[in-house]
């Protein structure tokens, strides 16, 4: 029983990482950014390149799409794709608005979405980092700090997002996805 209590207590800050991200790698390329175009995504079921507010499209489907297209650079696919999301008000959704905002230059707005989905889930890891990420651009490494001392006490010792920032924190380089 105390291996149990040992091991749920380890993995349960990689799940609260996993839940706000989908995962902690860069998303592989798919028919997405490798085919499709023109605020297309990949319909894996009918195996064709459909708008990304196609009625036939879930939410998980076009938040991966999000995640692809923001990595690869694809801001106004991302944009166009977040806008075609059930639910504006999700914390993932809002990180994601606030990463590809950011990335284009909005700073101001990226930290509007941000702050957003942090008042809708304090434990999003994912938004923290980004957040404390724009924050060492805009030259403020004391709040970038705040933001990591907030990984750190909600359980994101040792993952992506900790550790991005932290590397943000110490180089001044926000290369990080």
């Amino acid at each position: 029983m105390r291996t149990f209590i040992l091991t749920t207590a380890l993995l349960l800050p990689m799940a609260a990482f996993a839940a706000g991200s989908s995962d902690n790698t860069p998303p592989k390329p798919t028919e997405t950014t490798k085919v499709c175009g023109n605020h297309k995504i990949w319909d894996q079921k009918t195996k064709t390149c459909v708008d990304a507010r196609d009625s036939r499209l879930d939410d998980d489907t076009r938040y991966n799409a999000v995640r692809e297209l923001a990595y690869a650079g694809e801001y106004n696919g991302a944009l166009y794709t977040l806008a075609a999301m059930s639910d504006q008000s999700e914390s993932r959704v809002l990180t994601y608005y606030g990463f590809t905002h950011r990335k284009v230059g909005r700073t101001d707005v990226g930290m509007q979405y941000y702050e957003a989905a942090l008042k809708a889930d304090p434990d999003n890891l994912l938004a923290r980092s980004y957040m404390g990420q724009g924050l060492v651009d805009a030259g403020k490494i004391e709040a970038a700090r705040a933001q990591l001392v907030e990984i750190e006490a909600r359980g994101g010792q040792n993952s992506w997002p900790e550790t991005a920032l932290r590397q943000a924190i110490e180089t001044g380089k926000t290369d990080s996805y």
